[in-house]
Order: structure tokens, then C-alpha cells, then sequence
């Protein structure tokens, strides 16, 4: 009888040995968790008023200012910085429209640490894509600052309120460098974004010829 309880609890041992190895590990939760979402929202907000605070005051001729042939203006810096966060906004669009990418979890690891690292910091050039670069559209100062706004405003609400499963969905990135970007990655790339630039509005200002 002891033998046989014993054969009986050996099998349901190797049993439940097998069932837990057939189980799939467990992913991340792909949704933002509160820490992701507030160092968003306040990555959102800080990058914005950094930037209004460099350039809302400037008098036309500093706004004009150009550094030197084919280098950007302080106006043409702030423009690319408004046309870029409707792009990277369709971006998160496009990655959360896509369906939901089963290797997110390796695809898009350590990711955030090239966009805090050289996107952020402003290491390395990169020519921005045409649809972006300010050189042709000859916007106003009004409508800049008003594109700013209204595209940032765009983000914050998004980022506030969002529920999606950010970082299942992904979108490849067309610099080889970021390769692989889930939703929340692209999203947080708007604000690094207009950190990059807010560095380039300081080196214009902080030029020897720039209007007094």
C-alpha cells in the first residue's frame, strides 16, 4: 500500500514537473507602469518650458540670428522642433495601430538608453528628414509657437490619459541606431527630441555674433 501512495505521488510530481515547464514564461506588463508615465509627462513638460523660456523673448534679430552658412536659426531650430513631434507622434500611432509584436521584450531592450544618452545629450549628427527640416517652409514666429503649443498639448493629453499597451506594439526606426522602438519608446523620444535641439538654441545664443 506505502509503495503504491509512493508511485502515485512520484507521478503526480513528474506531472506537475512537466506542466510548469511547458508554461510560458511570463512577459513585462506592456502597459506604462506610473513611474514610466510621470517621468513622461514631466520629461513633456520640463523639455517645453526650457525651450519657451530660451526663445519666447528674443527680438527679431536674434531669432534670425544664423550662426553661420547652413546652419540653423534659432527659428529654424524651435520650427524643426514643432514639425518633428507631429511626426513622431504619427509614429506612436503607427506602432499602436500595428499588431502587438510577440518579441517586443528583446527587440526594443535598452533602448531608452540611446534615447536618453546620444539623442538627449546631442551626441553625434543626423541629418533630419525632408518632411522636418525648416529651411524651405518659411513659417511665421506666431505659427511656430503655435504649433509648439498645440502639438505639445497633443502629447501631454496622450501621455495623461493613454491606457494602450504601449510596449507590446513597436515600429521600426529608420536610423539604424534606434532599430526597433515599442510605442512608449517613441513617444518618450518627443521630448528627448526637444532636448537635443534646446542644446543647439544655447550654442546659437552662445555664439560671439549673436544680436545683443
Amino acid at each position: 500500500m506505502i509503495k503504491k501512495i509512493s508511485l502515485v505521488l512520484m507521478c503526480m510530481l513528474c506531472l506537475s514537473t512537466f506542466a510548469l515547464a511547458g508554461t510560458p514564461k511570463p512577459t513585462s506588463d506592456p502597459k506604462m507602469s506610473k513611474e514610466e508615465r510621470d517621468k513622461l509627462i514631466q520629461a513633456l513638460l520640463d523639455s517645453q518650458k526650457e525651450l519657451l523660456a530660451a526663445i519666447e523673448n528674443l527680438t527679431e534679430a536674434q531669432w534670425n540670428f544664423r550662426p553661420a552658412p547652413f546652419k540653423w536659426t534659432v527659428g529654424e531650430t524651435a520650427e524643426h522642433i514643432a514639425l518633428a513631434e507631429g511626426l513622431l507622434f504619427a509614429q506612436v500611432e503607427r506602432a499602436l495601430a500595428a499588431p502587438a509584436n510577440p518579441d517586443w521584450e528583446a527587440k526594443t531592450a535598452n533602448k531608452m538608453m540611446l534615447i536618453e544618452g546620444p539623442l538627449a545629450q546631442r551626441q553625434g549628427k543626423a541629418q533630419a528628414p525632408e518632411p522636418i527640416q525648416p529651411l524651405k517652409r518659411h513659417m511665421s514666429r506666431a505659427e511656430i509657437l503655435k504649433l509648439l503649443k498645440e502639438g505639445r498639448e497633443k502629447s501631454l493629453q496622450f501621455a495623461r490619459s493613454s491606457n494602450a499597451d504601449m510596449k507590446s506594439h513597436t515600429l521600426d526606426h529608420p536610423f539604424p541606431l534606434f532599430g526597433t522602438l515599442n510605442a512608449y519608446q517613441w513617444l518618450i523620444f518627443i521630448p528627448m527630441h526637444n532636448l537635443r535641439h534646446n542644446k543647439q538654441v544655447v550654442e546659437i545664443k552662445a555664439n560671439a555674433n549673436f544680436p545683443k
